[in-house]
């Protein structure tokens, strides 16, 4: 018979800075254009369980400029995203941006980029602008028995999901 540990059904994420300066860089570059962009977060998990948010990956996309902006991950972006990761990663999170304010659209909801449970999903405002204020200007989502559930900024339940770390 052999025992096995239960998993923990909330981990917390740990995002380096750099990933998101990295992340409101691309997403500034596309807002030049009027455009948004996507991208994804890997990492690992520690031996305690958290997760480190290290890597930005982002994959080639297609968009569509202001007024009605979209965002598309091409087939060459799903092959990039395919063979990015190290053995030892995983996808943690999706960020991407919005040229207004951060909420998760309908499209957003419907075509999730990442559906297993406890994902996290982080919308930038302003074509990323927002970045520069920290993750608390942006919305940050988290994927619970397949619905997203948006974690209130600055609120004792986001600092359980996810922070930034050096």
């Amino acid at each position: 018979m052999s025992i096995t540990k239960p998993r923990p059904t909330r981990r917390l994420l740990l995002l380096t800075a750099a990933v998101l300066e990295e992340a409101g860089t691309f997403f500034e570059a596309c807002g030049v254009h009027g455009c948004e962009g996507t991208a994804l977060i890997a990492g690992t998990v520690s031996e305690n369980s958290t997760l480190r948010g290290d890597t930005l990956v982002i994959p080639d996309q297609a968009s569509t400029a202001a007024p009605h902006v979209s965002v598309t991950v091409t087939p060459t972006g799903d092959l990039e995203l395919l063979t990015a990761l190290r053995p030892e990663q995983r996808y943690l999170a999706r960020i991407h941006s919005h040229p207004g304010l951060a909420f998760h659209s309908r499209t957003d909801d419907n075509n999730p980029a990442l559906t297993h449970q406890s994902a996290i999903s982080i919308v930038a405002p302003f074509f990323g602008l927002g970045l520069r204020h920290g993750l608390d200007a942006c919305a940050v989502y988290v994927r619970e028995k397949g619905r997203w559930r948006e974690l209130p900024a600055g609120g004792p339940e986001r600092e359980t999901w996810v922070k930034v770390s050096e």
